[in-house]
């Protein structure tokens, strides 16, 4: 929850609170990834600077969330982060990844760089802090 209180910025409103983020890892088949700040997997109560959140089934994987904290950003840890990630997702079986994400979110260029490509769009799905409304664009990845 620290890193997700200060990851995501508040105007676009995609921060999950503690009552979501808690029913969704009691889910079967949701996977947390912590990332250290060299961009590893967090262990034995390493500092984490990063995490996704995701959710596999009948082989496919949501990617649900990605974050990296504010200070630790611009230094490959989301890269890291996504290519620790699609490899565990490999090892699950997966076959195809989705993610869906802001029109307007700079992450597109990550997605894309490991092979996301667009495959949907929801017109006015986002609503932003100040009421204005953004598409969110689905991608998908086959691994």
């Amino acid at each position: 929850m620290a890193i997700m209180e200060v990851a995501f910025d508040p105007q676009w409103g995609e921060a999950w609170n503690r009552r979501q983020l808690e029913a969704s890892l009691m889910v079967p088949g949701t996977h947390l990834l912590l990332a250290n700040e060299a961009g590893g997997v967090a262990e034995n109560h390493e500092e984490a600077v990063g995490f996704t959140l995701s959710r596999s089934v009948a082989g496919e994987e949501e990617l649900l969330l990605i974050a990296v904290v504010p200070e630790y950003r611009n230094r490959g840890i989301g890269s890291s982060i996504l290519s620790l990630f699609l490899k565990q997702a490999t090892s699950r079986d997966v076959g195809v990844i989705f993610l869906e994400m802001r029109a307007n979110n700079t992450a597109k260029s990550l997605y894309s760089k490991y092979g996301f490509v667009p495959i949907g769009r929801r017109k006015d799905y986002y609503k932003t802090a100040v009421g204005s409304r953004l598409d969110a664009i689905t991608f998908s990845l086959t691994i």
